[in-house]
């Protein structure tokens, strides 16, 4: 783990110089937040032109407590120049599925060049949006009112996602965010409740969104979504054509300790209030009279399918837990050590801890060795073979811990979100796949334990476990000649569930 750093002169000429733009802007009320209420958002409303906002800031002492992300924030801003706000990870995937989302994505990519960018031109696209909402809510459209609310408050998360810090722009983003998916709501093509679950003492709660599936009759069945270190409640469930909706099946988009909304309301993540909170939702979920308590199951991608490993654990009623986009590295190192800063820097401010050196301590006692082993339920980790922030031997290591019935498919050559190679292009495709899996666990159905491999032409082989090591591509390309020395099984190819 790193030690614990040199700190930081009092002079630096580069942050000297940002906390003198932020500083300047915020005087000439050019910031975001201009006192009470942003000139911004208030001309969101009216047809007058958006000013030019300055980049939401946080404080200095925030940006010295990651001495990667100070050393390399020159660094930062020229990889972003050269390869847009997706250089650490794909952030604009979420808005392909949203009406004028792509051609969002699109200009974004165009107008983002630095990290200061991100929060400005989110904010700006959000605001506009917004506008264009408020105006089609006005003459009584309801389909693209419902469809530009749902855009903004997507946008007004990704511009919260910069700032590290409950700073007033945070703030001021996150209410507008709640404001717009409040009126999406309103015109949503499906019940949607925003809920306020009860977790620890001080009155303090969770919040999150259960979308319904429409025309359902009795309880159905519920997959509770655990997002990861860079996603929202907001982005749990789709606008139109929800894979698990198409099912029957309700969602629970809901945020727990350090995710978001908690870390605005200061409920920051520790080594175990996830199984806490586990406990107090799943409660909650159970006692809701159209949820069926029999059939509850979780969901979780990224951080979440640590998080949901945890939730897992303590609970040996759910139906089952499947885990996209592999975060289960003990330590993290690969993700907060060799990748961009901005991974640690976020999880900092999900543990509201002050220090690198706090972090690194908490960090040397994060993994999943003596939780996984307590997991009950069907399992399933989908993940890709590069995996650059989980490297798959972890994958594998995990595997071993679990006794419960449990698969890994394994897409080669992809990388952390599962995309960017062959294999999910030509193989099944992980939402249907995942929701299949989903309804087939519903259903009762017996679930074999097995490793899955989808090579690049969309074929998935089938693996025992102790045989894991074979299912990595080189491996693969040797299994032809063993096939006509030995003759084994053939691979099966298996079509979308």
């Amino acid at each position: 783990m790193p030690s614990e750093k040199v700190p930081v002169p009092a002079k630096n000429n580069l942050v000297e110089r940002r906390e003198f733009l932020s500083g300047a802007a915020t005087l000439a009320g050019a910031s975001l937040v201009g006192g009470a209420r942003s000139s911004l958002l208030e001309s969101s409303a009216s047809a007058e032109p958006l000013p030019e906002p300055a980049p939401p800031s946080m404080t200095p002492n925030v940006e010295r407590r990651l001495a990667r992300w100070q050393d390399q924030r020159w660094l930062l801003d020229a990889v972003i120049a050269a390869l847009g706000p997706e250089w650490d990870q794909g952030r604009l995937g979420g808005l392909a599925n949203i009406p004028g989302g792509p051609a969002e994505a699109a200009g974004l990519r165009t107008r983002i060049h630095k990290f200061n960018d991100i929060s400005r031109e989110f904010t700006r696209a959000a605001a506009r949006h917004e506008r264009e909402a408020r105006q089609y809510d006005k003459d009584g459209r309801t389909v693209p009112a419902r469809e530009e609310y749902f855009l903004a408050a997507h946008l007004y998360a990704g511009a919260q996602w910069p700032i590290f810090e409950n700073t007033p722009d945070n703030l001021l983003l996150n209410d507008k965010k709640n404001d717009c998916y409040a009126k999406y709501i309103q015109f949503a093509d499906h019940e949607i409740r925003r809920v306020e679950v009860p977790f620890g003492r001080g009155g303090k709660t969770l919040p999150g969104y259960l979308h319904m599936p429409t025309n359902r009759s009795g309880r159905v069945p519920c997959v509770w979504s655990i997002s990861g270190l860079d996603s929202n409640k907001e982005g749990g469930a789709a606008i139109y054509g929800d894979s698990l909706r198409e099912r029957g099946m309700a969602t629970l988009a809901l945020e727990g300790p350090g995710q978001n909304e908690c870390a605005i309301r200061e409920i920051y993540l520790t080594q175990t209030n996830w199984q806490e909170a586990g406990r107090v939702v799943l409660e909650w979920l159970s006692s809701q009279n159209d949820i069926d308590p029999d059939r509850i199951a979780l969901r979780g991608a990224s951080l979440g399918s640590y998080l949901g490993t945890q939730v897992a654990s303590i609970d040996s009623r759910l139906r089952g837990a499947a885990l996209q986009a592999m975060a289960v590295e003990p330590t993290m190192h690969t993700a907060f050590e060799t990748a961009s800063p901005s991974f640690k820097m976020r999880f900092l401010y999900y543990t509201g801890l002050e220090t690198e050196a706090e972090l690194d301590k908490f960090l040397q006692s994060w993994t999943l060795k003596g939780v996984a082993e307590k997991v009950k339920c069907p399992y399933l980790l989908v993940g890709g073979e590069d995996d650059q922030l989980t490297p798959v031997e972890y994958g594998f290591q995990l595997m071993d811990l679990l006794s419960a019935p449990k698969q890994f498919l394994i897409y080669e050559g992809a990388v952390h979100s599962v995309s960017g190679s062959p294999a999910t292009t030509n193989g099944p495709n992980t939402g249907t796949f995942i929701a299949e899996w989903f309804r087939d666990r519903f259903d009762g159905k017996a679930m074999p334990s097995k490793l899955m491999k989808v090579d690049a032409g969309g074929q998935v082989h089938d693996f025992k476990f102790e045989d894991s090591r074979k299912s990595l591509s080189v491996s693969l390309l040797w299994q032809g000649a063993e096939q006509r020395t030995n003759t084994p099984e053939k691979p099966t190819q298996v079509q979308e569930p």
